[in-house]
Parts: structure tokens; C-alpha cells; sequence
């Protein structure tokens, strides 16, 4: 038996689960009181609504025993080496292990969902000085365990990602690249904002901060933004997706979908991004290269993603990024993923793309083989314009950001120490004030590149 202390709204109440032994065997909810068909089956499309609301800051509250949150932490300990802003402390190194999923209870508009699956996730972000770290959530993690949870999900969500805004001082920089990508035909998944409170076993719940929920692209997302899920997707990680001649390693391509077959369709896009004809033959060769790569999508993502200014990219980083083979197109399509080092110049170490795309090696082919050949040139060149004159023009983000300003000013204002970015509302305040001068900027910029 499973014996939980929760406070809600003021409200103390105990709340009991009991697992289930192999004779008693419940499923599907029986016997779990918040259970209904629509907000926890298998059996109903994604209510994208509901949990991707637009409108409003929506509130997570999750309940772990004392027991489970110190394993969490030991867990988190161990892979970073205690470099977290959890326990631990700054420093240490990272070894290349997934954090582990730990049971708590869900509550989301006074319904509870049951045992979801709760992980940590991330890389530099884990690294952070702060509380503030990024979880991943799957809802049947553990119906093995529990079967009453079987196919549990949230409002027809089997994985969602909720990302921190890490070194994000304005608290919107990841919404907003997956906004204005999608916004300009670029698929990215779909964001929303919430609140985080967790009680660590103590009884009582201590404030997160502002995060910002991320679609899972392997879970809802390809059926949603493509209307399939049955080609391969790839999270590529590491020196094979640079595409480069040097270090290039099929096993650097993280297989999300059909994980038993092979990932000849990647190696069929190499081998024609690589072929002799690029320099002896430069129809034959784009000919080869379009009819596996999304090579038109491929240009316009470079010309959002340079004009809005992303260092943590490809180009830069050898990750955040995903490929699907899509079934309708016949061809590998580019994702964006992770953008809250978007709309900045650098931080220090690491600068983002210049518009010409200059400083780039043949270490990074999908850049450097396609802006030397004049007519993908001309048509990235004509994608930074119209992009940074519809999606990214400067009336329209003045708009966005204002309004996200007051939608977030009641969260920002609540972030404590230990668990926040900020230093006060007015870094809250002065950092969507850079947004604005930014965006300006970089308009100006695209069109004197792309007049």
C-alpha cells in the first residue's frame, strides 16, 4: 500500500493506492477514483487544448514520498557527478547515462493521475546552479508495477518534455522559436506554459518556477504535424550528425521509431550528400540529394534559425535536432528541437551562424555544400527575406512578446531563489525589453543580406 500526505488549495487529505496483486489483477483505471475515458485512456485522440492551452499559465502539482525524492536525487547525483544545482553542488562531470523515472502523483486542475513516470532530462541544464531543472514525464512508466495504471495517459499524452528555461531570463525564448518556426512552415512541436510545485515528501510544496511544456516528437507530434508515425525517426547526438566525411557513425543516429529496422534511408542521405557529383555534375548531384532529403525544408529552417540567431545548433553543436523519414514527402525532414538559446548572440563561448554561413567547414556539409551552390543560395537568401518580413516581422513579435510579458508577470514575480533565473521582476522585465531590440535588429539585418 501505497500512503501519500497531499495539501492542495489549503486542503489536507490523505490519499490511499493500493498495488494490485497478481490474483486481484485491475486495469485501465477500475477502482482509481480521478480515472475517466477522456482525461486518462488510451482510447481518445491528444487534446491539444486542453494541455497545450495558449491562453493561460496552467499549474502542475507533483507528489513524491520522501523515499522516492531521495533516490531521484541520488540518481541525478550519479550522473552528473554532482554537478546539478540539486544535490551535490556545482562541478563535477557528466557520464553519458539517461537519468532514471521515479514514480509521483499528478495533479492538474484537482484531477490526479497516478505512479506517472517522472525523470530528469537535459545536458548544461542539469549542470545549472539552481533547483530549477527539466523533467520528462511518461504515464505508464510503471503499470508494470501498478497494472491499474495500464495505458495510462494524460489527456491522450503517453510522454511530455518540460523544459526549464534554463538562462532564460525572459522566460519565453523557447515558446517563441517553436512559434514562429512552426509559424513559418518549419516543423516544431507544439509549447505551452506551466507552473511547477512539487512536494518532496514533506507534506508541503515548494514552487519551481515557470517551465515551459514541450511536445514529445516521437509520442504525439508526428501524427499531428506529418499524419504519420510509421517512418524513422532519428535523434541524431554526437559526431555522425555533422553529416561530415570525418567521424561520420550510424550509431550516432538514436533510432526513436521502427528500432529493429536499419538506417540505410541516413546512410542513403550521406552517401548522396557526399557523392563526386556536387563538383562534376551539380543537377545530378541536387537531383540525388532532393530525392532523400527535405533539402527546400532544410533551407528554410537554416534561414529561421539564422535570422532569430541559435548557437546551440547544427553548424555549432552537434545535436537538437531530429530527422523523420516522412512517408507522404518520401524524404527525411528536419525538426528543431531545444530553443532556449535562440534570440541571442552567444553566450560567451559559442557565437551563432552568420547569415552567409561563412565560417562554416566542410565538417558541416549540410551548410557548406548547399550555400556553395548558387541556386540553394538564392533560395535560402529569398527565405531569410520573406521570413524576416511575415513570421518574424517586427509588428508581429512586438505583439507576442508584449502579450506573453503580461501572461508571464504573475509567474516570473513568484520565482524564488534556489529555483530561478531571475534576479527580480526587472530582469524579467529587461530581458523581454532585449527581445524587442533584438528582433528589431535582426529584421534590419536579414533585409540588408537579402534586400
Amino acid at each position: 500500500m501505497r500512503i501519500k500526505k497531499l495539501v492542495l488549495i489549503g486542503i489536507t487529505a490523505i490519499v490511499v493506492v493500493t498495488s494490485c496483486k497478481k490474483e486481484i489483477f485491475i486495469e485501465n483505471g477500475i477502482g482509481l477514483d480521478d480515472w475517466t475515458t477522456e482525461t486518462h485512456s488510451n482510447d481518445v485522440a491528444p487534446n491539444y487544448e486542453i494541455v497545450f492551452n495558449q491562453d493561460k499559465v496552467n499549474k502542475i502539482h507533483l507528489v513524491f514520498t520522501a523515499d522516492e525524492w531521495a533516490a531521484m536525487q541520488a540518481d541525478l547525483t550519479q550522473i552528473t557527478g554532482g554537478s546539478s544545482g540539486g544535490p551535490g553542488g556545482p562541478g563535477g562531470t557528466f557520464s553519458d547515462q539517461t537519468p532514471q523515472y521515479f514514480p509521483a502523483d499528478f495533479y492538474f486542475n484537482g484531477i490526479q493521475w497516478y505512479n506517472v513516470g517522472v525523470r530528469y532530462k537535459g545536458n548544461s541544464s542539469l549542470s545549472a546552479n539552481s533547483g530549477k531543472l527539466p523533467f520528462r514525464f511518461r504515464f505508464d512508466e510503471f503499470e508494470d508495477e501498478f497494472p491499474e495504471i495500464k495505458n495510462q495517459r494524460f489527456y491522450g499524452f503517453k510522454e511530455l518534455s518540460m523544459s526549464s528555461n534554463f538562462n532564460d531570463k525572459s522566460l519565453m525564448r523557447e515558446k517563441s522559436a517553436c512559434d514562429v518556426f512552426r509559424n513559418f512552415g518549419v516543423p516544431a512541436v507544439r509549447t505551452a506554459f506551466y507552473e511547477i510545485y512539487i512536494d518532496q515528501g514533506t507534506g508541503s510544496y515548494q514552487y519551481y518556477g515557470l517551465y515551459t511544456l514541450c511536445e514529445v516528437v516521437f509520442d504525439t507530434f508526428l501524427i499531428d504535424y506529418f499524419g504519420s508515425e510509421t517512418g524513422n525517426c532519428y535523434k541524431p547526438d554526437g559526431d555522425g550528425a555533422k553529416f561530415s566525411a570525418s567521424g561520420f557513425n550510424l550509431e550516432d543516429f538514436e533510432k526513436k521509431t521502427n528500432k529493429s529496422t536499419s538506417r540505410s534511408d541516413i546512410q542513403t542521405m550521406y552517401d548522396a550528400l557526399h557523392a563526386t557529383s556536387r563538383t562534376s555534375n551539380p543537377t545530378a548531384w541536387k537531383a540525388g540529394l532532393e530525392a532523400i532529403f527535405d533539402v527546400d525544408g532544410f533551407l528554410k529552417y537554416l534561414a529561421a534559425n539564422n535570422t532569430i540567431q541559435n548557437w546551440d545548433t547544427y553548424g555549432v553543436m552537434t545535436h537538437n535536432y531530429y530527422l523523420y523519414n516522412d512517408p507522404k514527402m518520401g524524404k527525411l525532414r528536419w525538426i528543431v528541437w531545444d530553443n532556449n538559446e535562440a534570440f541571442q548572440s552567444g553566450n560567451g563561448r559559442k557565437t551563432p551562424l552568420p547569415f552567409a554561413m561563412n565560417t562554416t567547414s566542410t565538417d558541416w556539409p549540410l551548410i557548406n555544400f548547399l550555400i556553395n551552390n548558387s541556386d540553394y543560395e538564392a533560395i535560402y537568401k529569398a527565405y531569410v527575406k520573406s521570413f524576416a518580413n511575415s513570421s518574424f516581422a517586427t509588428s508581429r513579435m512586438s505583439a507576442i512578446y508584449s502579450s506573453q510579458q503580461n501572461l508571464l508577470s504573475s509567474s516570473a514575480t513568484k520565482e524564488e531563489i534556489g529555483f530561478t533565473y531571475l534576479t527580480g521582476i526587472g530582469s524579467f522585465n529587461s530581458a523581454v525589453s532585449t527581445l524587442l531590440s533584438h528582433n528589431s535588429s535582426r529584421v534590419n539585418a536579414a533585409n540588408v543580406y537579402a534586400p
